[in-house]
């Protein structure tokens, strides 16, 4: 179990997922800019979190829900929670993740969403079995389905990012295609201080050959 000065903010899991070292610049190296697309997500999370709480029949809907999990040492916000009314009476939470894009290849809004699942049946002591995400691009909500395999790789990953955080190391950059969108590749110069050791190769070639 973590302590209170031990919580990591629960985005962070989508920042590993998506790279490590984005992940060390945001949360060890306290490095942040802002792009497009980062700007559009702002802007849907601050739209959906200042929604006021409503009622729909046998659904109970709360927008901007506090989250926090000691057991993985993560906290954070859900942007909707729905309570659905079950037959015993009791409500049944249905975390539902906002993101402004389309569906990703990696597993990184799962892994996020699933995170606040864990964080609600720590909070509120009941099973969470599924989640939705709501893409801004396609407008349409993708149903996930929590299962074991996904809880797994979510504390895995929880693990891992103390483990980063805790070492207070920022990994070296590695070029990918991915890195083309990202906010910080001006501060992470990935095509450039990845290629240091090639320069160092070539700077010894040069010694060696006079």
């Amino acid at each position: 179990m973590y302590t209170e000065d031990d919580l990591i903010p629960l985005s962070a899991l989508q920042h590993l997922i998506f790279c490590e070292r984005q992940c060390a610049l945001i949360h060890i190296e306290q490095a942040w800019a802002e792009n497009l697309f980062t700007a559009e997500g702002r802007i849907m999370h601050e739209h959906v979190h200042a929604e006021e709480r409503e009622s729909r029949g046998k659904i109970r809907i709360e927008y901007g829900m506090p989250l926090r999990s000691l057991r993985l040492g993560l906290i954070g916000k859900a942007d909707v929670v729905e309570f659905h009314r079950q037959v015993d009476g009791t409500w049944l939470p249905f975390p539902v993740e906002y993101k402004r894009g389309k569906p990703k290849k990696d597993n990184s809004d799962k892994v996020q969403l699933c995170a606040q699942a864990l964080c609600l049946e720590e909070m509120m002591d009941v099973s969470v079995p599924d989640g939705a995400l709501f893409y801004g691009k396609t407008r349409r909500r993708l149903d996930v389905v929590l299962d074991d395999t996904l809880r797994r790789l979510t504390e895995e990953t929880a693990m891992r990012l103390h483990e980063l955080i805790e070492s207070g190391r920022t990994p070296r950059p590695v070029y990918a295609k991915k890195c083309d969108t990202c906010s910080l590749a001006g501060m992470c110069l990935p095509k450039t201080v990845g290629k240091r050791k090639s320069v160092k190769r070539y700077l010894s070639g040069v010694v060696r050959e006079l």
